[in-house]
C-alpha cells in the first residue's frame, strides 16, 4: 500500500491545543504553532514583527535548514517536522508575512525566514510532511506570550533516547522557559528530537534510554544495538537585550552547555541548531555576555526538560 502524502491526503491545519502551555510577557515577537493531525507533524514560528538580528550555532552531522547563515537579519524563524521537505512550511512563513504588507515590493517590507528541520517521519507510516499552507496557518494563529509545551509544533512527533533503543525510543517534544531580570527578558525554546537521552540537574536520565524489559533507565551501553538516524535538537533564544555582532554569537555558550542535559549531544546522526535572537529594545550594562549566557545556559536545560511530562 502506498504511503499517504500531502499531494493523497485532506489535510487541515490544527492551531489549537490543550494542555500545558508557558505564558510570558515578551510582546516583541509573536509565537505561532500548526500540526497535520494525519501525521502528525507541524511547525512552531517564531515572528519578529519589527526585525531581529539573529546568530546561528550549527553542529551536528544531519543538519536541514533554509536560509540560515552566521548572523543575519530575518522577520522569522520556522521550525518544523519532515525532514528537508517540512522546510517548504517557511516558504509558507514568507508568503503570509508578504501577505500581511499587502503584498508590498518595498526592499525594507521583505520579510526573510530562517528555518531549520527535524526528521520525524520515525514513530509513523505515512509520509506527511509540514507545507506551505501549514507555514501559512502558523504565521495567521502567532500571538505573543504563549508557548505550548510538549508533543506540539515541531515536536509533536519527535522522539528521544535512540542511542541504543531503535524500535521504541520514548517521546520528545517542544519545551520552553522564560526569566525577567530588571528589564531584561530572556526566553528559551527548543524541540528536542535527539539521539541521546534527556538527564536531569543530578545526572539521572529522565527520558530515554529504557530497558523495557524491566522499565529503567540507565546509562548508554553501545554495542546492543546501532544508533537510529535522523535526530535533531532545535533551539531559539531570544533577548531584549542589545547585543552586537560579536555578543550576539552567546548562544555558542547556551549550545555547549546543553550537552549537561541530552547526552550524547551534536552527533554525526544529531542537525542541531540553535537561533540567538535579539530584538534589541534595552541595554543593561550589568548584563554582560558572560552573564548573559549562564543565565540562558539553565534557562535552556529547563527547557528541555520542560519538553515532555516527567514521571511523579
Amino acid at each position: 500500500m502506498a504511503a499517504i502524502t500531502n499531494d493523497t491526503a485532506d489535510l487541515t491545519p490544527r492551531t489549537e491545543f490543550d494542555g500545558p502551555t508557558l505564558e510570558f510577557d515578551f510582546p516583541a515577537f509573536q509565537i505561532g504553532v500548526a500540526e497535520y493531525d494525519e501525521g502528525p507533524t507541524g511547525c512552531t514560528v517564531f515572528h519578529f514583527p519589527n526585525g531581529a538580528m539573529i546568530a546561528a550555532d550549527v553542529r551536528g552531522g544531519a543538519v536541514g535548514q533554509f536560509m540560515v547563515e552566521e548572523h543575519m537579519y530575518r522577520k522569522a524563524i520556522c521550525l518544523a517536522g519532515g525532514s528537508l521537505y517540512g522546510l517548504e512550511a517557511a516558504t509558507g512563513v514568507a508568503a503570509e508575512l508578504f501577505a500581511q504588507t499587502g503584498y508590498s515590493k518595498d526592499f525594507w517590507d521583505i520579510a526573510p525566514v530562517a528555518g531549520a528541520c527535524v526528521y520525524d517521519f520515525g514513530p509513523r507510516q505515512n509520509s506527511i510532511y509540514p507545507d506551505k499552507d501549514l507555514g501559512r496557518a502558523a504565521v495567521k494563529a502567532a500571538h505573543p506570550g504563549k508557548f505550548p509545551l510538549g508533543p506540539r509544533g515541531a515536536g509533536v512527533a519527535a522522539t528521544v533516547g535512540k542511542a541504543e533503543n531503535f524500535l521504541k525510543p520514548e517521546r520528545g517534544g517542544q519545551g520552553g522557559a522564560f526569566v525577567q531580570i530588571g528589564d531584561v527578558k530572556i526566553a528559551a525554546f527548543v524541540v528536542v528530537n535527539a539521539m541521546g537521552a534527556i538527564h536531569d540537574r543530578d545526572g539521572k536520565v529522565v527520558r530515554g534510554n529504557i530497558d523495557r524489559a524491566v522499565n529503567e533507565r540507565g546509562p548508554i551501553r553501545f554495542g546492543e544495538s546501532a544508533p537510529v538516524t535522523g535526530n535533531t535538537t532545535l533551539s531559539v533564544i531570544v533577548t531584549n537585550q542589545q547585543l552586537n555582532r560579536q555578543e550576539v554569537q552567546v548562544g555558542r555558550m547556551v549550545h555547549s552547555s546543553m550537552s549537561r542535559a541530552i547526552q550524547p549531544f551534536h552527533t554525526d546522526q544529531d542537525g542541531d541548531t540553535l537561533f540567538t535572537v535579539t530584538t534589541n529594545e534595552v541595554r543593561d550594562e550589568s548584563m554582560n555576555v558572560t552573564r548573559l549566557g549562564t543565565i540562558a545556559s539553565e534557562l535552556m536545560w529547563d527547557a528541555v526538560l520542560a519538553s515532555f511530562e516527567q514521571e511523579s
